[in-house]
């Protein structure tokens, strides 16, 4: 799976991306572009992006099937 900086979108800093950590896991995030969020396998959670600022709290994340 591509890493966060592999899919690079202009409103979001690729250093920041590769920082970010999943607030539960603490594991690695891949970033979505199609979807505008950040995605960690291992909660199976995807975080929204707003306005190119990544919401990282578990209760604004998506669950993944």
């Amino acid at each position: 799976m591509p890493s966060a900086q592999d899919k690079y979108d202009p409103r979001i800093d690729p250093r920041m991306l590769e920082l970010l950590v999943c607030p539960l896991t603490k594991g690695r995030l891949t970033y979505d572009r199609e979807a505008g969020e950040l995605v960690s396998e291992r909660a199976r959670l995807a975080y929204p992006i707003r306005d190119g600022v990544p919401i990282m709290l578990v209760s604004e994340a998506r669950q993944l099937m």
